[in-house]
């Protein structure tokens, strides 16, 4: 039972439909949708089309998308990879050659071929019941008309802004006079309402041939970008093969590598060997759910990379044997040899939805620009904002995850599905970048071991370790609470330069048939059901 004197919120209610996102005109537009008739993947879509617009340091059609669905509360999950690949001239002797020994930011060689925009359209074809055109409209009128600036935009443009300064069309769009707005500025983005008119109107060719694709191949070849309209042409997301464990008796979904979801289920399978102690932030807890991300992490950076390019060694990954292992090495007393634990990016932006409809179809649906504001380069007739992706590459002969030819980086982003029984019992994510694969199992483990209800599941101040070090983020509370305990064996502890991570979810209460759901104070939005 939620304390109702302390801060916080309690769990959404609802019967025939829910959604969660991180934006309150995202909430509302995939609401809409549901009442009007729209399936779960409609809802979806259109919700992050409006974050596209007013969350566009999170996500946008120059981003990527992953998705897992279920229909009819059955626990057959279908999953989509949605991730653009490189140029096919992206070989990595080209970056040798070109003494380019890593990836920037501001750089062409950090896009990838935008891979949301075919992911959304063939979603709705094959699952939804609205055309592309009303799935998108609000979004349009959005950016058309203007929408207000709410607190934590605000806050992600500020920490952006030298990043926009860079590019003028960002700089017109996002900044006044060169500084971030205020909290309740109305902006306006006219270019990317006709680029989702198109897309709605045209489909998938709208954005990757013809015009639209022509403009975003000039302005990347203009900044020295490998791409070229064949590149659009020919890319396409697939249909995957979802990939899963069981969480002392709960089935948890994920998308198959490229995505980091492997590493979430293999945190999850090492949590598993040990017993829960205390309460849910009992240091005790803590060490082992810090030392099995450091481990899981470590194992991450040395073998996933896009599995239709190269060997990335997914039984073993998910196998009773390396959970044994990985769990041996654990010692509440000193951190794992960090030396052993390749290093990494750090957390990122990324809007992850979650919609349930009347009929019990669900949509866990992720969709991300990598950094905040992505790469900061933007196709200015089209109004595309390009993500930063390929960063995730590394430049090193042999490597898994070395950049090449057609080739999809390792993705952070990864939607989250629980089943038990034959039925989807959540659909859940959390947001984050790296700290996501963390942030799936450490919010089961509290759900599961604990009992939690998601909204409060959610709300627990958070902790992540930094991948290659012994450093670990925490939150405010937990820096009171644990903090001296991390210290007195050997980590670093300290501030987070940011929040950690975000997270939506929604349980489905058959017993009951009510919705539940939630969304994480530390973005802007809210669960709303009807």
């Amino acid at each position: 039972m939620r304390n109702f004197e302390k801060p916080g919120r309690s769990v959404a209610i609802g019967r025939n439909g829910m959604a969660a996102t991180s934006h309150p005109m995202a909430t509302l537009a995939a609401l809409e949708i549901l009442k009007a008739g729209g399936a779960a993947i409609d809802a979806a879509v259109g919700a992050c089309a409006v974050q596209c617009v007013v969350e566009a340091g999170s996500t946008g059609v120059g981003g990527d998308c992953f998705a897992l669905l279920s229909t009819n509360g059955g626990a057959d999950v279908v999953a989509f990879n949605g991730s653009g690949r490189t140029p096919a001239a992206a070989d990595l002797s080209w970056y040798q050659r070109q003494g380019i020994r890593t990836i920037e930011r501001f750089s062409p060689h950090a896009v990838t071929v935008p891979g949301a925009v075919d992911a959304w359209t063939r979603l709705v074809v094959d699952h939804g019941r609205m055309p592309m055109e009303v799935v998108l409209s609000q979004a349009i009128s959005l950016a058309r008309e203007g929408y207000g600036i709410t607190p934590r935009v605000a806050a992600d443009i500020s920490h952006q802004e030298e990043l926009l300064k860079r590019d003028p069309s960002c700089r017109r769009l996002f900044l006044v006079d060169g500084k971030a707005p205020r909290v309740g500025a109305v902006q306006y983005q006219p270019e990317l309402a006709g680029t989702l008119e198109a897309i709605g109107r045209e489909g998938r060719d709208a954005f990757y041939r013809g015009g639209i694709a022509e403009e975003m191949v000039s302005h990347l070849a203009a900044h020295g970008g490998l791409h070229t309209t064949e590149d659009f042409a020919t890319a396409g997301g697939e249909y995957v093969k979802p990939i899963s464990a069981s969480y002392r008796g709960w089935d948890v979904h994920e998308c198959p590598p490229n995505g980091q979801g492997i590493i979430a289920l293999l945190i999850l399978k090492v949590l598993e060997r040990f017993a829960p102690a205390g309460n849910p932030l009992d240091p005790e807890n803590l060490i082992v759910e810090v030392e099995a991300t450091r481990l899981a992490y470590a194992a991450r950076d040395r073998w996933l990379a896009d599995a239709s390019t190269s060997e990335t060694p997914v039984d073993f990954l998910l196998s009773d044997e390396l959970a044994d292992e990985l769990a041996a090495k654990i010692d509440r007393k000193a951190p794992v040899d960090a030396k052993t634990i390749l290093g990494g990016v750090e957390h990122s932006d990324t809007v992850y939805i979650s919609v349930v409809d009347k009929n019990r179809n669900a949509a866990s649906f992720i969709n991300s620009i990598f950094h905040p504001y992505g790469s900061g380069l933007m196709a200015p007739k089209s109004g595309v904002l390009f993500h930063n992706r390929g960063q995730s590459f590394v430049l090193e002969e042999g490597h898994p995850n070395a950049i090449g030819p057609r080739k999809r980086p390792m993705h952070t982003i990864i939607p989250g599905m629980v089943t038990k029984g034959g039925r989807t019992m959540m659909s859940f994510g959390v947001m984050g970048g790296h700290y996501q694969a963390m942030g799936h199992a450490q919010f089961l483990s509290k759900l599961i071991d604990y009992g939690l209800d998601i909204q409060s599941a959610i709300d627990l101040p958070r902790l992540f370790p930094l991948p290659g070090t012994a450093t670990v983020e925490m939150e405010e509370s937990l820096r009171q609470s644990a903090g001296d305990y991390f210290t007195a064996r050997g980590f670093k502890v300290q501030p987070p330069n940011w929040a950690i991570g975000g997270a939506q979810a929604i349980w489905i209460d058959w017993e009951q048939g009510t919705l539940h759901g939630a969304s994480d104070h530390r973005k802007d939005g809210c669960a709303l059901g009807y």
